[in-house]
């Protein structure tokens, strides 16, 4: 017993045709299929999404809206209204209708159907004494009347059937066997023998015709299109159904591929590996200490001397400023003299005896 399986078929060696087609195309369905499936990924993340945070519970709350507003009431118009209704419509039919139907039924149209019976039954045995007794026989009267009326009529007809018969057997049908015979038979045959001739020629230049133009048609059209499709059509299809098996089994390929790449941490990890790790790496050991150097040798003192700078120019700006303010006090000080000095005013309450009492009029509103 062999203990090896037979070669499968589907995995014989393929030539390196197919394998220069299926390389390309895979690499391509690969690049074009990723974003698909990343994007096809994301959106039935946020269909679910979608569906668990914000359609479940709309669709609850519509159920519990529609239970409220069409269920429910109608549940209690059948419980509460209908239904009592209903019962007292039946009892109250019950009591006009049925209960008085009931008795008419039983104690007036059951003694009428008796009667009416016993009636119908004595009609009836009335009936069949009169079949019996006087139709019957009047009726066998009849028939063996119409039975000897009958045979009269038969012979009869008989006799004039048979007239008839003899008459038109040697007036019709003798003359006509006779023509059909010696005319019309022979002048059939003749014209028949004629078709025939003729057909057997009409068949024999149609068969010349018939064998001519399928031999043309078959020199200039069936080999030509024959040796087309052998030759150029079918190698040609062969091609293109490689290439599109090809195409179908890089595409699905690139679909599985896809998928796992974009539902696992593969993708993540390669960019991290690709892009942040590098970044990272060169932020950390070549741009801090670059910056911290920069920072140190060139910023701050830059910044200590632009603070500096700016510190002895606002001091001077502010000097100069209080210069020209004196210089035009002192200048307005000549020319108009010194600003009025405001008078004194006591603000302070009264000293005794002059303070306001409220027995004497010592107001400036009362005092006279």
């Amino acid at each position: 017993m062999d203990l090896q399986k037979p070669p499968d078929p589907r995995h014989q060696p393929e030539g390196c045709l197919v394998v220069a087609v299926r390389l390309p195309v895979r690499i391509v369905a690969l690049v074009l299929v990723v974003p698909v499936r990343m994007v096809w990924d994301a959106l039935v993340v946020t269909g679910r999404l979608l569906r668990d945070t914000v359609l479940t519970p709309l669709g609850r709350a519509l159920l519990w809206t529609g239970r409220a507003l069409f269920v429910w009431p109608f549940v209690a118009l059948w419980r509460y209204f209908l239904v009592p209704v209903g019962r007292a419509l039946g009892w109250l039919g019950r009591v006009l209708v049925v209960v008085p139907a009931v008795w008419c039924y039983r104690y007036v149209l059951t003694p009428v159907g008796h009667a009416l019976a016993r009636l119908a039954r004595g009609i009836g045995a009335g009936l069949a004494w009169v079949y019996a007794r006087v139709l019957v026989p009047v009726g066998r009267a009849l028939a063996w009347l119409l039975k000897g009326a009958g045979a009269v009529l038969a012979a009869l007809g008989l006799g004039v059937y048979a007239v008839v018969a003899w008459l038109v057997r040697y007036l019709v049908v003798v003359p006509a066997r006779w023509l059909y015979t010696w005319v019309l038979a022979p002048v059939g045959r003749a014209v028949a023998w004629c078709a025939r001739g003729v057909a057997w020629l009409l068949g024999l230049l149609v068969t010349g015709i018939g064998l001519a133009l399928y031999w043309t048609a078959r020199v200039l059209l069936v080999l030509p299109a024959l040796a087309l499709w052998r030759w150029v059509l079918a190698p040609v299809g062969r091609f293109l159904a490689l290439v599109a098996r090809e195409v179908r089994d890089a595409l699905g390929h690139a679909w599985r591929i896809a998928g796992r790449i974009s539902r696992g941490r593969a993708l993540g990890t390669l960019l991290r590996w690709i892009f942040v790790e590098p970044v990272r790496w060169a932020y950390r050991t070549v741009l801090t200490p670059v910056g911290h150097a920069v920072r140190h040798a060139v910023l701050k003192p830059v910044a200590a001397g632009v603070r500096a700078v700016g510190r002895v120019t606002r001091e001077a700006v502010t000097t100069a400023r209080d210069t020209v303010r004196q210089a035009r006090a002192e200048v307005r000080r000549m020319l108009f003299g010194g600003p009025r000095q405001p008078a004194v005013l006591d603000r302070r309450e009264p000293v005794a005896p002059d303070t306001r009492t409220l027995g004497r009029s010592t107001t400036a509103l009362t005092k006279d």
